[in-house]
């Protein structure tokens, strides 16, 4: 990433590798403006979509491992972001209930289809209710949990898996901290010697 630089991000539609067929369309809609915040100049999500069915293009797994270049000459971008959601599974017991989130990120450059920076990482949300002690609280407390998982906001908890990777990647022209943040270390890096490349949280 800080030897490329690229100025401009596409953002693909998720890859959906879960078992929720819904995690794509909760996930789709909170990517782009973060990465805009993060210093990056990315095309609007939903044209993008749009170019993309004309083409004959409705998953992203049909332009994963093919050159990218032409990604550059019909959009102008210096690079592509694909997101894969691995997991997107909710866990639930009488008392308990957790949603847990699993992200890999990769960006690839245009230029030459080589990936500039990855991320893998999971956000576990404990979706369950304390009801207070004794068998009255128990059974408020499946109760409070019981809605509470049923009522998730999952676009939320979308944000905050794409809080977690953005938050890793290197900052792009557009915000004050672009080439000054090579030293910060926002999440335990995988690998020492490629530490602007792959990110990995727990």
């Amino acid at each position: 990433m800080y030897e490329e630089k690229p100025r401009s991000l596409l953002v693909m539609p998720p890859i959906n590798l879960s078992t929720d067929a819904e995690a794509k369309d909760y996930y789709s809609t909170t990517v782009e403006m973060p990465i805009a915040l993060h210093g990056y100049y990315t095309f609007p999500y939903q044209l993008t979509a749009d170019v993309l069915r004309q083409q004959g293009i409705y998953d992203s797994e049909l332009v994963y491992d093919v050159p990218l270049n032409k990604f550059h000459e019909y959009f102008g971008a210096d690079a592509v972001l694909f997101t894969k959601i691995v997991s997107w599974d909710t866990s639930y017991t009488v008392l308990a209930s957790t949603l847990t989130v699993s992200i890999n990120a990769e960006i690839k450059s245009t230029k030459t289809s080589e990936v500039l920076w990855q991320y893998n990482g999971t956000v576990v949300v404990d979706l369950a209710v304390n009801g207070g002690g004794g068998i009255a609280g128990l059974l408020v407390s499946a109760i409070a949990t019981a809605i509470n998982t049923a009522a998730a906001d999952y676009t939320t908890y979308a944000k905050q898996a794409n809080g977690r990777f953005i938050g890793s990647m290197p900052v792009g022209p557009y915000h004050p901290m672009y080439m000054k943040d090579q030293q910060v270390k926002l999440l335990k890096q995988s690998k020492a010697s490629d530490s602007d490349k792959t990110a990995t949280t727990e």
